[in-house]
């Protein structure tokens, strides 16, 4: 997608946000609590079905840990940091910034906390497999390829009801969380946001085995 298309659609999400969206729950999932708390136990069942079917046992994580600021887990002895969401590898739990995660749930809707969560469960799937790549975005963007495939994957099974406005909520939130330069030597790369984009979407039209 064309950056200046991401700048209309944020101008766009930010002149209509006073009214969220419905959730894409179809169990009727209609807060913040409810979203996050669906996107961890579908994403997870996911995956757990995934490894199934490799013959192998998915781990659940550890522990599913919100925080606010500069209050949540350490991680391998680093601090985490605000507005942001990780996993550990070395606790197995994943983490993030309530407030943050709520304020982009409540301004972009609940696209960000189901790009946000599959994203970081995708990096719990790459510690199982022992992923490893060179350089540190080629993580991060097969990160978002999970992300995508999950998504794609709870939709064809009825677990999840795209509604209008979702596609837009989903590609906002991507290009939010883009590098604003294509440095793929940085060590802390995510991508740009047209990379994370593109890896989202190769998931969702190709499933796992396109990652």
């Amino acid at each position: 997608m064309a950056r200046a298309l991401i700048v209309a659609l944020v101008l766009l999400c930010a002149a209509c946000g006073i009214v969220r969206p419905p959730s894409m729950d179809t169990r009727g999932a209609d807060s913040f609590e409810d979203d996050v708390r669906a996107a961890r136990e579908l994403s997870e069942e996911f995956w757990k079905q995934q490894f199934q079917q490799l013959g192998r046992d998915y781990q659940p994580v550890r522990d599913f840990i919100p925080y606010s600021g500069e209050s949540g887990p350490s991680c391998g002895g680093e601090p985490s940091v605000p507005n942001n969401a990780f996993y550990c590898p070395a606790g197995h739990f994943i983490a993030y910034d309530q407030s943050w995660m709520r304020m982009l749930w409540e301004k972009m809707g609940d696209g960000s906390v189901y790009v946000i969560i599959p994203h970081e469960f995708g990096h719990a799937v790459q510690a199982q497999l022992q992923t490893s790549f060179a350089l540190n975005v080629q993580l991060e963007l097969q990160a978002d390829c999970y992300a995508g495939a999950t998504l794609s994957a709870l939709v064809s099974a009825q677990a999840l009801t795209p509604e209008e406005g979702d596609e837009n909520e989903l590609f906002i939130s991507l290009a939010a969380a883009g590098d604003p330069t294509d440095d793929w030597l940085n060590p802390s790369a995510h991508g740009t946001a047209e990379q994370r984009q593109a890896s989202f979407v190769k998931g969702y039209r190709g499933g796992v085995g396109a990652c």
